[in-house]
């Protein structure tokens, strides 16, 4: 049995509120893990984007 189907069997024997609760964790945990992907990609691009975004004309764009 794999995680998903033990997942299944723990969860299909609680009560209904109960069982929303991992409902709601295991949509938390997407959202962690989509936030981080980001975060990768974002940090990814930093490097390669640094001297598009680091030059005089960019500075005006800064905050004071």
């Amino acid at each position: 049995m794999n995680t998903a189907e033990q997942i299944f069997e723990q969860v299909k024997a609680l009560p209904e509120p109960m069982a929303r609760e991992v409902l709601d964790f295991v949509g938390f945990l997407k959202e962690k893990q989509e936030h981080l992907r980001i975060k990768d990609l974002v940090e990814a691009q930093a490097g390669s984007m640094k001297e598009i975004w680091d030059n005089e004309a960019d500075e005006a764009w800064n905050e004071a």
